[in-house]
């Protein structure tokens, strides 16, 4: 069953979650930096967001518990532009959609990731916030790509 957005009870149940963890229930907001200039070409735009990521998973503290969190919110959030840059040289339509698809996937996983990580390091909220917001951003521009080629 789905609502007029096209997702269904549980992805609506899921993102109000996450909106309630990250504090986006409370105020509305366009955009975390308003003066920051937006990168259309998703291929820049991904590969940004890898670096970002990286540079962050920098800063969190090694223990048993992160060390494992870290490699797998890497992998994922570099997964994306990759993914994302085999998508775009995809020679088929049925390729092309399965990268895209992949690329949703991992987004969706940096969002879990990064939350587990703020779990495990509480102080890390401030920063991993507007890594989530992008995270989230990609995983809905992958959505509609794959909604609307397939």
């Amino acid at each position: 069953m789905t609502n007029v957005e096209g997702i269904t009870k549980h992805e609506a149940r899921r993102r109000a979650d996450e909106d309630a963890f990250w504090g986006l229930d409370q105020t509305l907001v366009v955009r975390e930096e308003v003066s920051a200039q937006r990168v259309y070409d998703l291929e820049k735009r991904t590969a940004h967001f890898g670096e970002a990521v990286i540079d962050f998973a920098k800063t969190i503290p090694q223990t048993a518990v992160t060390s494992r969190l870290i490699s797998q919110l890497v992998g994922a959030a570099t997964s994306v532009a990759a993914n994302y840059v085999e998508a775009d040289d995809a020679i088929s339509k049925r390729e092309f959609l399965k990268n895209i698809g992949t690329c949703r996937k991992e987004a969706c996983e940096v969002k879990h990731f990064l939350r587990m990580v703020v779990r495990a390091v509480p102080e890390l909220k401030p920063t991993a916030r507007p890594l989530w917001l992008e995270a989230k951003e990609l995983h809905l521009i992958f959505s509609k790509i794959w909604r609307s080629k397939s």
